[in-house]
């Protein structure tokens, strides 16, 4: 099964500060999750010049597909980029980790992830979307679908709906199956009435952390999961240190957490959704698929950013095969 993924296109940046002047020149507060407009990423990019920093391909979906691409499997990637060096990089970064990049351009400055890292250690995040979010559904064509067997679609992407209900329907008419991230709690609260109405009609994969599951439900895991799974044919939960919950046609398989105390959980969840499904790429049993999922979030967490190092991948690559044996 060949993935696709379409997503916002986010480089991460992290920047080592020398003090915190920055923050205030560009208006965030310390230890914030922010959304800047395009004045603060320029005031932001003109501090990185003379600081250390490293980048690298990010936004969730992104990470699942570079994931898969690292296991051996054949992805993809849809997004839309500016015509700026940041766009320059993510587009080879992307070919150079095996995955094929379908990327739209557009004039100006592409959408960034910066994670400002002060003396202290504490972090503050900006995220500039830029062109990310506002591809059109006629960009999206039938030939960069048809070669793949299954599209992942990430929830923050909700925002732009004629653009998620418009790919959805192309990739069902194309024999492709559709996986859907939840993404956030925030986003479910945001678009309840549109998830459940595309939901029950296109997707058969059902990604979901515990927060995005009891907000989509009212219930707990163990019961929203239940629910979930009477509407997609595979729904996932997402549970931490506790692991995962799959459901299919009304059975519940557990399957417990990989890895030590976390130093970082950023990406686990893309992770879980790589592993996951790589396994069903290669025709494993949902649980085998899940535990690839635990395996790669496993390592994930103990490292910081959202990439595992390539030194790590032959091992995990021995421990798949176990599993898979």
């Amino acid at each position: 099964m060949n993935t696709i993924g379409l997503g916002n296109a986010l480089v991460d940046v992290l920047l080592k500060l020398d003090n915190d002047k920055v923050l205030n020149e560009v208006g965030i507060e310390k230890g914030a999750m922010d959304m800047i407009n395009r004045e603060q990423m320029i005031t932001i990019r003109k501090t990185q010049e003379g600081l250390e920093r490293s980048q690298a391909p990010g936004g969730s979906v992104c990470n699942t597909m570079r994931a898969m691409a690292c296991l051996g499997a054949k992805t993809g990637f849809i997004g839309k980029i500016g015509t700026d060096a940041v766009g320059d990089y993510y587009e080879q970064a992307l070919s150079k980790a095996g995955v094929i990049p379908y990327f739209i351009h557009t004039d100006g400055i592409s959408g960034s992830c910066t994670v400002l890292i002060s003396p202290d250690g504490e972090r503050t995040m900006g995220t500039f979307l830029g062109p990310a979010p506002t591809i059109t559904p006629d960009e999206i064509t039938d030939e960069m679908l048809s070669s793949y067997q299954c599209i992942y679609i990430e929830g923050y992407l909700l925002v732009n709906e004629e653009l998620v209900r418009s790919t959805m329907r192309k990739a069902k008419r194309l024999g492709l199956k559709v996986a859907l991230d939840l993404s956030n709690f925030n986003i479910v609260n945001a678009f309840r009435g549109l998830l459940d109405e595309i939901i029950p009609e296109y997707v058969d994969i059902l990604f979901s952390n515990e927060s995005e599951a009891e907000a989509f439900t009212g219930l707990k895991a163990q019961e929203a999961v239940k629910v979930l799974s009477e509407k997609v044919e595979v729904s996932l939960v997402t549970l931490g240190k506790e692991g995962a919950l799959v459901g299919s046609k009304g059975k519940i398989i557990a399957v417990p957490a990989e890895g030590g105390k976390p130093v970082d959980t950023t990406g686990a969840g893309d992770h879980f959704a790589a592993g996951f499904l790589y396994g069903q790429s290669v025709g494993a049993t949902l649980e085998q698929s899940a535990r690839i999922g635990s395996l790669l979030a496993g390592y994930i967490i103990e490292v910081i950013g959202a990439q595992i190092p390539d030194d790590k991948w032959e091992q995990i690559k021995l421990k798949v095969n176990r599993i898979l044996s």
